[in-house]
């Protein structure tokens, strides 16, 4: 089946609200234009269409082909100009810009003390929503503005503005080279998930000490403190070290917690570090206090008062859902959690256009191994179908490596071994090709081919000796990393004591952690 076209105005278009849709014609209104304008009647025209189409458009509306790149070009500005205007898009970030914008309307107008008067207020507030490169932005207008000796200020100003330019450059230098080291970690998590080995935690570590900037915590504002926490979080989820990754994830939270106006000035961060702190409790399988965090973002987040625009939505959903999925895997309740599936899938198409490739790939891994703990295969085989046909996806190569791993499991349980030989020649093959073939997954790739050419009445022993091949890797700091995808340790266990996989594991957290 092919994709719809996808067109950037289209998308625009049906991603307004009927308030805004109806604040643009209303905005169109007061510019004066006939009411038959082309950019108009392209408006009408995408507004009512289910999929993008040309032809549609051009039978549609009065714009000739050579005409509609223009009329495109233009309705999308006057789209967003009219969007900018409205009340529901207004937050502190966008008042400091237009109390900017004034007051160099203000200064050009030769009208001076006005304008420093607006800019001395709209400082405070920036500095007070540490939009400290606003605030950076509005101190170089005042020394441009003082500079000319026609206000007469009090004596002391220019050492004022000098000393305040200087501790907010220091402030953005600190907090760039941090939010900049984070991004970096995270580019790498996503490319290439955890390290594999000693030679790639020595480069992590060397990588993260080197571009890490000498700070003074006491000194740090709270923007700079959420950059370096995120730093520390993505090296400590590279590294593998999950403790860590909770320590910074509960301050990164904590810190929203101790400034409650960030969260509305910034509720991305918020949202993000909630679903960071409960994914570090789901790897270090603290079921209760996941559960307890959860509620709260769940609370958080239903507050009438909670900022939520087309983006958060569309995250509050990706983080709750995804978490609520995880909270039956820590004790392999799998068999609960199922009810989840379905309410979950329903409401993808929703955010489809709102959620990358990537995150709805996970949901299906997550759908597919809740299906495999629960015994439903060949459900499972469903699922990892859709990622391992998936030739778009780039990112996460070990997602998909351990859904094709997965895929060869499931297929064995199922008894689906009329094409398991080209199965396990494919699987082998794509990870050979990645060079991403860890100690795990070759010894996996082993047992399973070697399987077919073992008696039924030494199945048995072939499992032991497997699993005792894998045991010394369960708490090997780099080989590890296999079972945080796929908990093939508990499966070999439930196929020596012939019981249900969701068994063993609910057993074995019992004993190691409730």
């Amino acid at each position: 089946m092919t994709k719809s076209q996808k067109d950037n105005l289209f998308s625009l278009v049906k991603s307004m609200t009927k308030s805004e849709k109806r604040q643009f014609k209303l905005y169109v209104g007061r510019l004066g234009v006939n009411e038959d304008s082309k950019f108009l009647n392209l408006f009408n025209v995408l507004d009512k269409m289910p999929n993008y189409n040309e032809k549609t458009i051009l039978k549609s509306s009065n714009i000739k082909k050579q005409q509609l790149a223009n009329v495109k070009a233009h309705l999308y500005k006057q789209i967003l100009v009219s969007l900018r205007l409205s009340p529901s898009h207004q937050n502190a970030r966008s008042q400091i810009r237009e109390q900017l914008d004034f007051a160099s309307i203000l200064y050009h107008k030769g009208l001076y003390k006005q304008a420093l008067k607006i800019l001395d207020k709209a400082k405070d507030v920036a500095i007070l929503h540490e939009e400290k490169n606003l605030a950076y932005e509005i101190v170089e207008l005042e020394k441009v503005i003082e500079s000319q000796y026609i206000t007469r200020s009090i004596s002391g100003r220019a050492d004022e503005l000098t000393i305040q330019a200087k501790e907010l450059s220091q402030a953005n230098v600190i907090a760039s080279k941090l939010s900049n080291l984070s991004l970096q970690l995270y580019g790498l998590f996503l490319k290439f998930g955890y390290a594999k080995n000693k030679k790639d935690a020595k480069e992590i570590q060397e990588y993260f000490k080197a571009r890490l900037p000498k700070y003074n915590i006491n000194d740090l504002g709270v923007r700079e403190k959420l950059w370096l926490y995120k730093a520390y979080l993505w090296y400590s989820f590279l590294m593998q070290d999950f403790l860590n990754c909770y320590k910074y994830a509960l301050k990164w939270v904590s810190l929203f917690e101790l400034n409650p106006e960030m969260i509305h000035l910034n509720p991305v961060f918020f949202v993000k570090g909630n679903n960071y702190l409960l994914e570090s409790l789901f790897y270090i399988k603290n079921k209760d206090k996941f559960h307890e965090y959860l509620s709260h973002f769940k609370e958080a987040i239903d507050k009438p008062t909670f900022t939520k625009d087309e983006n958060i939505e569309a995250l509050c959903f990706l983080y709750y859902n995804v978490n609520q999925v995880n909270y039956y895997f820590i004790d392999g309740s799998f068999k609960e959690g199922l009810k989840l599936i379905p309410e979950i899938e329903k409401q993808l198409p929703k955010y489809q256009d709102r959620i990358d490739e990537h995150h709805t790939m996970i949901f299906y891994y997550k759908f597919a191994s809740m299906h495999f703990g629960a015994g439903n295969n060949r459900e499972c085989i469903h699922y990892l179908n859709k990622i391992i046909s998936n030739k778009s996806l780039s990112m996460r190569e070990d997602l998909q490596c351990f859904s094709r791993v997965l895929n060869v499991v499931a297929h064995y349980e199922e008894g689906l071994d009329y094409h398991l030989e080209r199965l396990l020649r494919d699987t082998y093959k794509y990870l050979l090709k990645i060079n991403d073939l860890n100690e795990v997954q070759k010894e996996m790739i082993r047992f399973i081919r070697g399987l077919q050419d073992i008696f039924p009445h030494d199945i048995k022993k072939a499992f032991v000796k497997f699993y005792k091949q894998l045991k010394q890797y369960e708490n090997h700091p780099y080989e590890r990393r296999a079972f945080l995808y796929l908990d093939i340790i508990s499966w070999l266990e439930s196929k020596i004591e012939n019981k249900p996989v969701a068994q063993i594991i609910k057993a074995k957290y019992l004993e190691q952690y409730a």
